[in-house]
């Protein structure tokens, strides 16, 4: 457990509501990882996931820790089980102080093979949820004195981010920037924080079925760093907005990526053809 300098735990008294908290598949997803993370540092974690099975790992990893949390089924695109999901968390623990809108999925498509359904879908999944969660969210953090609600984004939110086009990922995770800052400013006066992670390529549950290992090798050495991400380096960057570390910071969009926005595709050539 880290101890800030007065001794307390980064997140000690903090309620914490994560989406998403499930694995979906072997390995650590970034719900998974967050959600062991907060409680680590004190917080009591409500794991918010369509099919509760897949939290009963994670949840499991935090009481062995000695950690307190719990699991409610919910799905988030429901403003009736988005309702639910915040009154739960106020029944539980007393209170709300962090939201983590981690849950998303991707959909494949270019601008002419796309479809409506698909579309749909990944919209409503990951651009609606966030909107709905965080309207039933606010009120309860205003009532337990302010919050920070933490929205996952990607790199392809930011400019086009792998090599198979999908244009409802991409328009959703864009979504979510603009829709971020426009809560964080409407949000700061009641002492909620709004701010976006936007990962870059990760290694995750998520990727990990469909992916070559030579695709999997390129995505490292495109980063700067060239040191492949996985979900804890997503958690602690989750950690440091949810803490009163961050009480000076919203309406930012923060990249985890290696420094992979920072790079045009020729600083980074030489690092991709390394050994080829």
């Amino acid at each position: 457990m880290t101890l800030l300098p007065s001794g307390r735990p980064r997140l000690q008294d903090k309620v914490a509501i994560i989406t998403g908290a499930g694995s979906s598949g072997p390995g650590l997803g970034t719900g998974k990882a967050s959600s062991i993370l907060f409680a680590r540092e004190g917080a009591r974690v409500l794991l918010v996931d369509r099919n509760p099975q897949a939290a009963e790992e994670t949840l499991a990893a935090i009481h062995e820790e000695g950690g307190e949390g719990s699991i409610i089924a919910a799905d988030v695109t429901s403003a009736a089980d988005c309702e639910a999901v915040m009154e739960a968390a106020v029944q539980r623990y007393g209170g709300l102080h962090i939201l983590f809108n981690n849950f998303g999925i991707t959909g494949p498509g270019t601008p002419t093979e796309v479809e409506e359904s698909v579309w749909d879908n990944v919209l409503d999944v990951n651009l609606k949820s966030m909107m709905l969660t965080t309207k039933y969210a606010v009120p309860r953090m205003i009532d337990s004195g302010g919050g920070s609600i933490i929205n996952m984004s990607s790199i392809a939110g930011v400019r086009a981010g792998s090599g198979m086009a999908s244009i409802p990922y991409s328009a959703s995770k864009s979504g979510v920037i603009g829709m971020s800052e426009t809560m964080a400013v409407h949000l700061g006066r009641d002492n909620v924080r709004v701010n976006v992670i936007a990962p870059g390529h990760i290694y995750t549950p998520m990727v990990a079925g469909a992916m070559p290992d030579r695709t999997r090798e390129l995505r490292r050495k495109a980063g700067p760093l060239g040191i492949e991400g996985n979900g804890w380096d997503i958690a602690y960057a989750a950690l440091f907005l949810a803490s009163d570390e961050s009480r000076w910071v919203s309406g930012v969009v923060l990249p985890v990526d290696a420094g992979l926005l920072a790079a045009t595709p020729l600083a980074v050539y030489q690092n991709i053809r390394e050994d080829d």
